[in-house]
Order: C-alpha cells, then sequence, then structure tokens
C-alpha cells in the first residue's frame, strides 16, 4: 500500500478566527482510536466548541465532536470524549504558562492528515471584544470593496 503524501484538510474552525485574536500557533499530533481515525477519514469532524486543556504536564483536547464510525461495533468511541495531544515537554510548559495569564486560552484551528497522520492545529489566542470583531468585519469590508474597484478599473482600462 502507497504511502499518502500531502496535507488533507478535515474540518476547520473558522469562528476562532472571529472570537480570538491569534498570538501563536502549533502542530500537534492526536491519540487516536481505530474507530475515530476511520470517522475522521470520511471527513466527519467539528472544532466548533473545542479547547485545549493542560493537566498534570500532558495537552487534552475537549469538546471535538468526531461522530461514531457507521461500521463500528461495540468497539466505537465516544463522540465528545478528551484526547490527549501529542507535543513536546517545552511546548507544553510555554502553553501552560501562557494560558494561565488573564483572558488567554487556547483553542483548536484546524484538523487535518498530513502524510497519513492525524495532526491539529492549535492556537494560543486572547478573546475579542465585541468591537474588536466589528472593526475587524469592517477592514474586511473595505478590504473586499476596493479590491472590487482596483478590478473595475482594471476591466476598464482593458476595454
Amino acid at each position: 500500500m502507497a504511502k499518502e503524501k500531502g496535507r488533507k484538510l478535515i474540518a476547520q474552525n473558522k469562528k476562532a478566527r472571529h472570537d480570538y485574536h491569534i498570538l501563536d500557533t502549533y502542530e500537534c499530533g492526536l491519540v487516536l482510536t481505530g474507530t475515530e481515525v476511520k470517522s475522521l477519514r470520511q471527513g466527519r469532524a467539528s472544532l466548533v466548541d473545542g479547547f485545549v486543556q493542560i493537566d498534570g504536564n500532558e495537552a487534552w483536547l475537549h469538546n471535538v465532536h468526531v461522530p461514531e464510525y457507521s461500521q463500528g461495533t461495540w468497539t466505537n468511541h465516544s463522540a465528545r470524549r478528551k484526547r490527549k495531544l501529542l507535543l513536546h515537554r517545552v511546548e507544553i510548559d510555554k502553553l501552560e504558562s501562557k494560558s494561565q495569564e488573564t483572558g488567554h486560552t487556547i483553542v483548536p484551528l484546524s484538523l487535518y492528515f498530513k502524510d497519513g497522520r492525524a495532526k491539529v492545529e492549535i492556537a494560543l489566542a486572547r478573546g475579542k471584544k465585541e468591537y474588536d470583531k466589528r472593526q475587524t468585519l469592517r477592514e474586511k469590508q473595505d478590504r473586499r470593496e476596493a479590491e472590487r474597484a482596483i478590478s473595475a478599473v482594471r476591466r476598464r482600462q482593458r476595454a
């Protein structure tokens, strides 16, 4: 059987980028059971309510929904169980110290297969205030309108 190459995206947490200022990102592995891997290979997962917690020098991913595998038997996994993250000790210590600061949290950004192994991209983040969210949306709309105006001018010049 040939080895998988490249990156296959399973799930993304777009809400996290809207609700948080992303300060630092990390790529880490996941400890999964067989039926979880099969369910992920079908492209089924949700990161919306997910968060990372550091317990006893280990990082755990909570509230990530990986639905039960349809052909699974009594060995099927529970959909929202906590899953261990594979990180280096230095990274765990750094995340733990930063996340204890007021207003900081660790959230999953994306879940994907990289060269056949399940990976999750997590981020150290600080929550946005309501006015920050409005400001971000306004900047996005302004950028989009400017790009439209530029492309319209270019179209007129070509004609």
